[in-house]
């Protein structure tokens, strides 16, 4: 590799550092902040948290 290609590669990667979100940071970010399906993954939602508040919620009216 010759001294101009080294500095072209340290120079796309830097690029690339400073261009912002991967693809996947991007996949998870969406996932996170708008939901959708097969996001699951990507959620910290506690789903048994969330059970619990529906029949709290669902008793109270009943």
């Amino acid at each position: 590799m010759t001294k101009h290609q080294q500095t072209d590669e340290e120079s796309i990667k830097e690029q690339s550092r400073r261009s912002g979100m991967s693809y996947n940071e991007a996949k998870a970010f969406i996932a996170q902040t708008t939901g959708g399906r097969g996001t699951n993954i990507y959620s910290d939602t506690d789903t048994n948290e969330v059970k619990r508040k529906n029949r709290e919620s669902e008793d109270r009216k009943g």
